[in-house]
């Protein structure tokens, strides 16, 4: 595994822009849908003293607080730094750009599903706004699906897949067939199947192009 010629990778929502966005989107489409059923109550109980601006004010300045503590994290990044310091409070392993971004999405899908339930009326709207939810549940699968952590031992012949840990012996693999999309790469394994035994192991991966030329050449060399 401390072979030079070993290739390593991590794509997930801290350096792929793709994943990021789908997990941002996903996760706060769920908590935007939660947030506006207790906005639409307090709207309706303000409305006989009042205080609808005031719920509609408070809103908006929720929005705009997590918008500006976003940016303040991504220009500058201190946000962490500052949390940090303060006793009791852990926001490492890159958990509040997690939180940050479900925030910015909820804002993002707020906004969406706020436009769709009264710009289209309250039957049509209401309805379009809540396909919004499996929607979000088809971004989920998908941001997971892009994630893909490992490493490739060319000289073993192994592939070591993380999160969850799995290792591919790479004889047992009979071919290799890539397809590209962009900066993705998609590969389906083909495992030979000696006495018409099954053999265990992923079928579909998600890797970066390069690593995927490698495997395929490892595996068609032989």
């Amino acid at each position: 595994m401390n072979d030079s010629r070993t290739v390593q990778w991590r794509r997930d929502a801290s350096n792929f822009r793709t994943v990021r966005i789908l997990w941002a989107l996903g996760s706060g489409t769920f908590v935007a849908a939660i947030s506006l059923m207790i906005y639409g109550r307090f709207f309706a109980l303000t409305g006989e003293t009042g205080g609808q601006s005031v719920v509609i004010a408070a809103l908006a300045a929720i929005a705009g607080v997590i918008l500006v503590f976003a940016a303040i994290n991504r220009t500058e990044g201190r946000l962490e730094a500052v949390l940090e310091a303060i006793p009791g409070v852990s926001v490492g392993d890159g958990r509040l750009q997690r939180v940050l971004d479900t925030a910015v999405g909820a804002v993002v899908m707020g906004a969406v599903i706020y436009g769709l339930a009264f710009g289209l009326g309250p039957g049509v709207g209401f309805f379009v706004a809540a396909l919004t939810i499996p929607i979000a549940l088809f971004l989920l699968v998908g941001s997971s699906f892009l994630q893909s952590v490992g490493s490739l031992d060319p000289d073993e012949k192994r592939l070591y897949l993380y999160e969850p840990e799995q290792s591919v012996d790479l004889d047992d693999v009979e071919d290799v067939s890539v397809r590209r999309i962009g900066e993705t790469a998609i590969v389906k394994l083909r495992y030979a199947q000696p006495d018409g035994q099954y053999v265990k192991g992923p079928r579909r991966l998600v890797v970066p192009p390069a690593v995927a030329r490698e495997l395929q050449a490892i595996v068609r060399s032989r």
